[in-house]
């Protein structure tokens, strides 16, 4: 029988261990407890602790705990240790305090156990706390569980930690922990959290012996690390040591295959895994099929995802994921459709996944039913799954749709503002284009901080509007916002920049940024190319030479265009020998370039040659040749290379035409150019304005001004002044006083600044003698502020390029120059 002292004593206990529950627990202990208040000895506690006599345990360690103290077993070391762990293990972080604090003779166990607790529920400070006062009043030497935990918790901690892990480390060596497994993995994990990878390979390598846990925490330190060809070496180094890995250490090892895209070394794991019986594990099959699909083996991911017998939803969303990375969209909307048959239901990662595959093939009605599921499932509030909606519905030219879905989910998820930005930012059209811009107002009126995406995005959208002040508005955000001048962030603002046509900003930004790809190298270049400064282009390319990056067929096609512009044949010459150097001259768009390249050196034999030996030519190569062509007055050789294209199979576009009418124009082939224009209205292409300019030239330069001037007012939009600047051109060789006054009249109207047509009529007035209306011409034009450009020249002299132009005083040996220009005049005038 229990006495009523001793009852009310464990009633007390209970009280003070579990206040907010006591009622609950009294009428357990009254009610379903066995009688137990006679039990005196620790080890009949002990096995009583390690019992679970009810759903709750920690209900039910607070009862035992009540009958210990009862019984004068508070004090007792032993069973306080045990109960500390269970509190811990329970999620009475609570309770472990007040019983450490009870203890009077702690041991290395509680130590160890109070540090161990108060790292499992997150409070890694009051664990350094713990370990520096038993440091201070330690009778016996630390062991290895409570010098993990320490390290453990210094791992944690943002600052500090890691000096006070350096001052232990020390000690390790001195006390010979060094050299634990146990201490010598917790370091190593502590290393590779702080991105301190060389002194966790130190650690490794002096330890002894290795647990599984230790090869598979500095395998996965180097596949996060970026240094995933080192987890290899790692992992075939254990392979030798006769260590078994576990499907962890293979998992990491095949994500590390895939980054490299090894596919041998996927392929031997894989054997691995089939010789060791790791087929059963449902998770490491998964890993291995996103390795293949990573690699690009679609093939032979989906012959082990149809062997698979136990596929569970991730195994699906695997495999549609990977047919959606590698482009395979049908396949994975066709596994999509099947997972209901397995008794499986799409979670958001299959969603999100299949709406990335609708929005890539535009399929609108399919991505609706997703939707549907979605609303269905209840998977709306996912944000991937939301994100995905925005981007397959903006894609598919559904903004109104897309704005709904935000409308109803956006809340405060800068994910989603992202995905509405970029959406409107995609269309590209001005009212468009304006949304973004008000969405980001909203966004920032709700005080959501935007991303580096956010920036890009709307840079994007400025970039299409060309507007300078809402680019450096951005720019300017972007630094308030303390947005790092990456890649991403980098490469927007030197596009944005270089559509605003200011190359000299794009070109600070560039200089700026600390880390540079390729990518943004050759972005550079394009935009130099682009912008003809070609000059600039070439230093540029010096400068890439020096760093670390290799220039690859992009850059090559870029300094191939500038030679090209230039007219600069030798450097040409030089990076088409790079070219055949580096087994670059395969791509079509590096043979377009030549082809440009060599016909503008004045060269059209070698142009040719260029083409010929291309491996696979595509329109814009046979552009490119026609154009070679047209450029060198060859009208028949592109009229014959035009035949030979559409032999070939190889459907012309408007461009080819422009080549085509081109080269009859300079060769006088008047009939074979109204018969190629008559063939370019029944295959269907509309004229653009080149088209005109060329048969209009043709015709004037053949006296048949008037039908010229008929094509010219059939034209479906207003002509623009180059159109009737041609027709002036050629009243200029005929002497039509009449047609060319209207045309110059024309063409002023469209552009009243452009030189161009004042010239040409005031040479008109002249060839006819009528001296006094082509000196008021020249009035006009003086009058009206309109300025001739001027001339400009260059040459290349020990490869270096010198550039003139008229009147220009700026090179830095003008006074030479003009000394031997007056020197020449001088003995010119002497000879005449």
């Amino acid at each position: 029988m229990r006495s009523h002292g001793s009852w009310r004593k464990v009633q007390e206990a209970i009280r003070f261990y579990s206040s907010s529950s006591s009622s609950g627990l009294l009428e357990f202990l009254n009610t379903d407890f066995p009688s137990t208040i006679k039990i005196r000895g620790r080890r009949e506690f002990a096995r009583l602790l390690q019992l679970r006599a009810s759903d709750d345990p920690l209900l039910y360690h607070n009862v035992v705990h009540g009958q210990i103290i009862v019984s004068g077993f508070e004090s007792d070391t032993y069973l306080s240790n045990i109960l500390m762990n269970l509190y811990s293990k329970a999620g009475g972080i609570v309770y472990v305090r007040k019983v450490f604090e009870k203890i009077s003779d702690r041991n290395l166990v509680t130590w160890s156990t109070m540090v161990s607790a108060c790292n499992r529920h997150g409070f890694y400070e009051e664990s350094l706390v713990v370990f520096l006062e038993f440091w201070r009043t330690r009778k016996n030497s630390p062991n290895e569980y409570i010098l993990s935990s320490f390290i453990q918790a210094c791992s944690k901690l943002d600052s500090g930690g890691r000096s006070m892990v350096f001052q232990l480390h020390c000690f390790l060596f001195k006390s010979g922990f060094d050299g634990d497994v146990y201490v010598g993995t917790s370091l190593i994990d502590f290393y590779l959290k702080k991105s301190d990878i060389d002194n966790a390979r130190l650690v490794f390598d002096a330890l002894p012996e290795k647990s599984t846990v230790t090869w598979t925490t500095m395998i996965n330190g180097y596949a996060k690390m970026g240094r995933s060809y080192v987890s290899l070496q790692l992992f075939y180094q254990l392979l030798e040591g006769n260590v078994v890995p576990d499907g962890y250490i293979l998992s990491t090892v095949l994500s590390a295959c895939s980054i490299l895209s090894f596919i041998e070394g996927g392929k031997q794991i894989h054997a691995h895994i089939f010789r060791h019986g790791h087929e059963m594990d449902a998770s490491l099959m998964n890993v291995l099929i996103d390795s293949y699909m990573k690699c690009g083996r679609v093939t032979s991911a989906r012959k082990l995802f149809n062997g698979m017998w136990n596929k569970n939803i991730i195994s699906w969303t695997t495999i549609m994921s990977g047919y959606t990375q590698n482009s395979h969209h049908k396949e994975a909307m066709e596994l999509f459709s099947g997972i209901s048959k397995f008794g499986l239901k799409p979670d958001m990662y299959a969603c999100s996944s299949i709406l990335t595959s609708c929005a890539s093939l535009l399929a609108l009605e399919y991505g609706k039913h997703v939707h549907a599921y979605v609303v269905k499932a209840n998977l709306g509030n996912d944000s991937y799954v939301t994100n995905s909606l925005i981007d397959m519905y903006s894609k598919s030219d559904c903004l109104n749709d897309a704005r709904k879905v935000f409308d109803l989910f956006a809340a405060d998820d800068v994910v989603l503002y992202n995905a509405m930005i970029e959406g409107y930012s995609r269309l590209g059209t001005q009212c468009e284009l304006h949304e973004a811009l008000d969405i980001f107002r909203d966004m920032r009126s709700q005080l959501i901080r935007p991303s580096l995406l956010t920036f890009v995005s709307l840079l994007r959208a400025s970039a299409s509007l060309k507007s300078l002040e809402l680019s450096q508005q951005i720019h300017g955000l972007m630094f308030k916002y303390g947005v790092n001048l990456d890649i991403y962030a980098g490469s927007a603002l030197i596009d944005v920049y270089s559509n605003c046509y200011c190359l000299e900003d794009s070109r600070l930004v560039f200089d700026e940024m600390k880390e540079k790809d390729l990518v943004v190298w050759n972005s550079m270049f394009s935009r130099y190319v682009q912008q003809s400064d070609n000059e600039e282009a070439l230093i540029l390319f010096s400068e890439l030479q020096l760093s670390r990056e290799r220039p690859d067929e992009f850059t090559f096609a870029d300094m191939v265009t500038a030679a090209g512009n230039l007219a600069s044949l030798q450097l040409g010459q030089e990076f088409h020998c790079q070219i055949i150097k580096r087994g670059l001259e395969c791509y079509s768009y590096i043979t377009n370039s030549l082809v440009d390249m060599y016909s503008k050196c004045g060269i059209p034999e070698d142009a040719y040659k260029a083409f010929n030996s291309a491996a696979s030519r595509d329109v814009v190569c046979w552009n490119s040749v026609i154009s070679s062509y047209a450029h060198h007055g060859e009208g028949r050789k592109a009229l014959r290379m035009l035949e030979r294209m559409m032999n070939e199979g190889i459907e012309p576009n408007y461009i080819t035409f422009v080549g085509v009418l081109s080269a009859c124009s300079h060769a006088g082939l008047v009939e074979d150019g109204v018969g190629q224009f008559e063939i370019m209205l029944r295959l269907g292409i509309e004229p653009e304005t080149e088209h005109y300019v060329c048969m209009v030239s043709l015709l004037s330069r053949a006296g048949r001004l008037n039908e010229a001037r008929e094509l010219i007012e059939k034209m479906q939009t207003k002509p623009p002044a180059i159109v009737w600047r041609s027709l002036l051109s050629g009243c200029e060789k005929t002497g039509n006083i009449e047609l060319a006054e209207h045309a110059a009249e024309m063409a002023i109207s469209s552009d009243p600044m452009d030189s161009g047509s004042f010239i040409l009529l005031s040479n008109v007035y002249a060839s006819k003698g009528m001296w006094a209306e082509a000196k008021r011409v020249r009035e006009i034009m003086k009058f009206d502020g309109v300025v001739k450009e001027p001339g400009r020249s260059w040459i290349e002299i020990n490869k270096e390029l010198h550039i003139f132009v008229s009147k220009d005083k700026s090179h830095r040996k003008t006074n030479q120059i003009y000394e031997v220009l007056d020197d020449l005049l001088v003995q010119t005038k002497g000879f005449s």
